[in-house]
């Protein structure tokens, strides 16, 4: 599947001068926020390279960040916490996340390419399968939120040491699940998820 800005453009021949992707990030971990993101390209100022962020390594991924962020009409990043994915579940979490960050774009978008899911937001919208690897504007919204939620979870690591948080960024790798048993929950596990919720009930037995 190739990521190109056809969609774009299409929308811009209709008359949206500023269409934005959207996508999320850390919405199947077990600790911390979800991390979203949008972004509205500049058409004059291409971007060669996008794709799904879990398709490129972490120097791509990290290179492409930053001509995201130098040559885009403009973009942000907004989470939603630990504490608002249990209380609201966590496609509602990632959805908030979402309008958090479209809030954010100074311009406003006026059209909106969303992976996957549909946000209450009053502009028109395109909720896309696989939206990261088809859509360029997509593919940078998920290529920021994933590197700033990286640089989030290796901060974390030094804050909670033992449970492989650089590694594996939060994710319910064997490791982490086995320092969920030895350890217990942080505070930014998601109690909410069945291994984290598992592993608090072990501990007070």
């Amino acid at each position: 599947m190739r990521c190109t800005g056809q969609i774009e453009k299409s929308l811009r021949r209709r008359g949206f001068r500023f269409p934005a992707g959207v996508d999320e990030a850390g919405r199947g971990c077990l600790f911390g926020p979800v991390y979203a993101s949008a972004v509205i390209l500049d058409p004059e100022r291409p971007i060669s390279g996008l794709n799904d962020s879990k398709q490129l390594d972490p120097e791509a991924r990290l290179a492409l960040a930053g001509e995201v962020r130098r040559k885009s009409v403009c973009w942000a990043v907004a989470t939603a916490t630990a504490a608002e994915i249990d209380r609201l579940n966590i496609r509602q979490a990632s959805r908030l996340a979402m309008r958090r960050a479209v809030a954010a774009l100074r311009p406003p978008c006026d059209y909106l390419l969303v992976d996957a899911l549909e946000l209450d937001w009053p502009v028109p919208q395109q909720a896309l399968i696989k939206g990261d690897a088809r859509v360029a504007a997509i593919a940078a919204a998920s290529i920021l939120a994933k590197v700033e939620r990286d640089r989030a979870l290796d901060a974390l690591d030094r804050v909670y040491p033992g449970y492989g948080l650089a590694r594996h960024k939060g994710y319910p790798t064997p490791e982490h699940t086995r320092a969920l048993r030895l350890l217990g929950p942080t505070p930014l596990h998601r109690r909410s998820f069945a291994p984290v919720r598992e592993a608090l009930q072990m501990s007070v037995l």
